[in-house]
């Protein structure tokens, strides 16, 4: 479930794009004027925004401008309506930092076709089936995580990212890319944070010498590698 901040002040089309929002599966916060806005995304940063463009005093593109100026808001998922409809003010809209653009009257199954668009490319990576590399194992569906037999203790967030790498084994990632695809690019969490939980992960697996597995790619990020065994003549 999603949590999409609809900032409209018409209060029928309001209504009736949360409905639709609550049917799909969301939580739904409204607001109907800038003010109200940023008063909801300074208590909880929801994961998409359905923006318009005219609200009494700021307008949405103004706090489209504001969000995008702010690092705890800067990746946002903005989707801006508007009764604009001018080639101009679409770009307008775009350059103020929102990522799709609607036009009113609009129908409210391509706005939860275009919100379902964004949320997919702004979610974490999803987990999916066993995987396994040289007697190491990751099994999503119970959560476990083992090695020749022996459970190893992850936490959740070392458990997503162990199995991330091994999905994606030899590749290197960066640390804002590992961000993106474990704990999703809506999240403001430093890049730092990433070696954290890279260190929690490696003290892991030390208890069965799994990790030399979780290689640092200096100046770059980080890969899971296949153990090198030693070739004898």
């Amino acid at each position: 479930m999603s949590r999409i901040l609809v900032v409209e002040d018409e209060a029928a089309i309001a209504e009736l794009v949360s409905l639709n929002l609550r049917h799909a599966g969301h939580d739904v916060a409204l607001a109907a004027s800038a003010e109200q806005a940023q008063a909801e995304v300074d208590a909880m940063l929801p994961d998409l925004i359905v923006l318009d463009w005219m609200l009494p005093g700021q307008s949405g593109l103004a706090l489209a401008r504001r969000w995008r100026e702010s690092q705890r808001t800067r990746e946002l998922p903005i989707i801006m309506l508007t009764a604009r409809t001018q080639e101009a003010d679409k770009i307008a809209g775009l350059d103020a930092g929102a990522d799709d653009y609607l036009v009113k009257p609009f129908s409210t199954q391509e706005l939860l076709a275009r919100i379902r668009a964004l949320l997919r490319r702004r979610a974490p990576e999803t987990l999916g089936a066993t995987v396994t590399i040289d007697a190491l194992s990751v099994d999503p569906s119970i959560r476990r995580v083992t090695a020749q037999g022996r459970e190893l203790r992850l936490g959740p967030t070392e458990f997503r990212l162990l199995h991330y790498l091994m999905t994606h084994a030899e590749r290197v990632h960066s640390r804002k890319h590992l961000l993106d695809r474990v704990w999703g690019d809506h999240v403001f969490i430093e890049e730092r944070t990433v070696d954290v939980h890279v260190k929690r992960l490696r003290d892991a697996l030390a208890p069965a010498q799994r990790e030399s597995m979780i290689e640092t790619v200096r100046g770059v990020g980080y890969r899971f590698v296949r153990r090198r065994h030693d070739v004898t003549a």
